[in-house]
């Protein structure tokens, strides 16, 4: 049987939202502004140049705060005809929102992008994959059909489910016969769930933070090439056809050696037969 696979290249344009969005309310540091702002510039270009060069239509999440921050770097992705996606407003963790909260930043981010784009948004990703109990039935409320957040399955796209009512959470104040119980039936959305992987993420081993401490940024890009690929071969292997998708960000591969590693990735990947570079868009269609 002839392979198919089809491959999306996404792309969070955090830029400065991530840097600002503290999550403790401490000020940003202008040193990690400025990453971000390398990031919108810098970073977009030289990646939309690697997508046009190749022939190649993305799918770049934005959070509304790059959107109207960098409108006319965010055009150049627009205008080149590359699938646009919802990242939150200021790259909030919604897992540390309150339901209302989370509807009011999604209610925000819709409004932006369909000022920007003028259509209705087809997808979504929650900022650092921070999903919460509630995120999947508001995305169904707001009509979203694709997330891009959660790992059930690692290259086979599915149903997403409604976290919140299939587990008991541990209360440690409480008698643990509250809480000793397995997981419930899975309460299926209509939401398409395009699984992700941090072990395809630029963000983790190729970006430094002094104060993030899950971050490393001195990782060879080379032996993170080894490690893409052989995923990709165990799936090639092993399925007729699936999706592979690969989360950048454009201040972290936006620079200059990363930047060689994914021409190096992307030979590697077209020496496969049945492969197709796609947006995400096309993967929830079908």
């Amino acid at each position: 049987m002839v392979k198919r696979v089809l491959i999306s290249y996404c792309i969070d344009v955090d830029a400065c939202a991530g840097w600002i969005n503290t999550q403790n309310g401490t000020v940003a540091n202008a040193s990690d502004v400025s990453r971000g702002i390398f990031g919108a510039n810098v970073g977009t270009d030289r990646l939309l140049k690697f997508f046009d060069d190749n022939g190649i239509k993305a799918t770049w999440f934005m959070p509304s705060h790059t959107i109207l921050s960098f409108p006319e770097q965010m055009a150049k992705v627009r205008d080149g005809g590359h699938e646009i996606g919802l990242h939150g407003y200021t790259h909030e963790f919604v897992s540390k929102l309150t339901e209302e909260q989370e509807r009011k930043v999604m209610a925000k981010s819709i409004e932006v992008y369909k000022q920007f784009t003028g259509k209705h948004p087809k997808g979504w990703v929650a900022p650092a994959w921070e999903v919460s109990p509630h995120s999947m039935q508001i995305l169904e409320d707001f009509g979203i059909e694709y997330d891009h957040s959660l790992c059930h399955h690692d290259c086979q796209p599915y149903w997403a489910p409604d976290v919140a009512s299939t587990v008991v959470y541990t209360d440690y104040s409480q008698d643990p016969d509250t809480w000793m119980m397995p997981m419930s039936k899975h309460k299926v959305t209509q939401v398409v769930e395009i699984p992700g992987s941090w072990n395809i993420d630029d963000w983790p081993p190729m970006h430094y933070s002094i104060r993030n401490p899950g971050t490393h940024g001195f990782v060879n890009p080379r032996d993170i090439q080894v490690q893409w690929e052989d995923q990709f071969t165990f799936m090639y292997r092993e399925y007729e056809t699936f999706s592979f998708t690969i989360s950048i960000h454009p201040q972290v591969s936006g620079k200059s050696n990363i930047m060689l590693m994914h021409e190096r990735f992307l030979d590697f990947l077209k020496s496969h037969d049945g492969v197709e570079f796609v947006t995400a868009a096309t993967i929830c269609d079908e």
